[in-house]
C-alpha cells in the first residue's frame, strides 16, 4: 500500500467553506453613509441590517451590485450620485409656512409628516427649520443633490430558508402555541 501525504491547511479549509453573498442568501451589514464635500457622516446603521439578496433591494442598485460576490469581514465603500437615486432637488417641494398654521405636533425638526395632494397621492415631508415665525418642510429626498459613499462591513452570509426568501427577510417567529387549550366563551 502506498502512503500520500495530505497537508491540511485550516486557511485554505476556511476559504473554501467561506460563504459568498449571491442570489437568496441571508445577509447582514452594517454600514454609514458619508456625505463626499463635507466628509460628514450622514447615517449610521450599526444594528445588522438583515436580507435576503435578489430578492430585495433594501439599498441603492449600485451597493447591492458591489456586495455580490462578498464574504464576511468584507468592506467596501461605494459612492453614489444621489441624483441618479433621486433626480435633481425640486425647490417647488420645499414649503415654508407660519408656525401658527401648523399643527402643534408637528412642530420639531426631523418630523415626517405624510401629506397628501388633491388627487390622493400621498409624499412624505420632513421638517427641516423652525424659527419663532416660521416652519419649513421639504419633500425631497434628504439625500437629494449629493454625492456620497456608502461604507459597508459584511457581518454574516448564508442560505436562507424559504421563509426569509418569500418574506424578502429574517422571519421571527412567535411564541409556539400548538397544544395550548383555549375554553369557547
Amino acid at each position: 500500500m502506498r502512503r500520500v501525504k495530505y497537508e491540511f491547511s485550516p486557511h485554505r479549509f476556511s476559504d473554501a467553506m467561506k460563504e459568498t453573498v449571491e442570489h437568496n442568501k441571508f445577509v447582514e451589514l452594517t454600514y454609514r453613509v458619508v456625505d463626499q464635500k463635507t466628509g460628514h457622516v450622514l447615517t449610521t446603521v450599526e444594528f445588522p441590517l438583515g436580507y435576503v439578496h435578489g430578492i430585495n433591494e433594501v439599498l441603492a442598485p449600485q451597493v447591492m451590485a458591489e456586495l455580490e460576490g462578498k464574504s464576511v469581514g468584507d468592506t467596501i465603500s461605494v459612492p453614489i450620485d444621489c441624483t441618479d437615486l433621486y433626480g435633481p432637488r425640486d425647490e417647488s417641494l420645499v414649503i415654508t409656512d407660519l408656525i401658527e398654521n401648523v399643527p402643534a405636533e408637528y412642530r420639531e425638526v426631523g418630523m415626517r409628516i405624510l401629506m397628501e395632494n388633491e388627487k390622493g397621492q400621498t409624499k412624505s415631508f420632513l421638517v427641516t427649520r423652525i424659527d419663532e415665525k416660521t416652519l419649513t418642510i421639504d419633500g425631497n429626498n434628504p439625500l437629494c443633490g449629493r454625492k456620497v459613499v456608502f461604507d459597508l462591513e459584511i457581518l454574516s452570509v448564508r442560505d436562507a430558508t424559504d421563509e426569509e426568501i418569500n418574506a424578502g427577510g429574517r422571519v421571527d417567529r412567535g411564541p409556539d402555541i400548538v397544544g395550548s387549550r383555549t375554553r369557547p366563551i
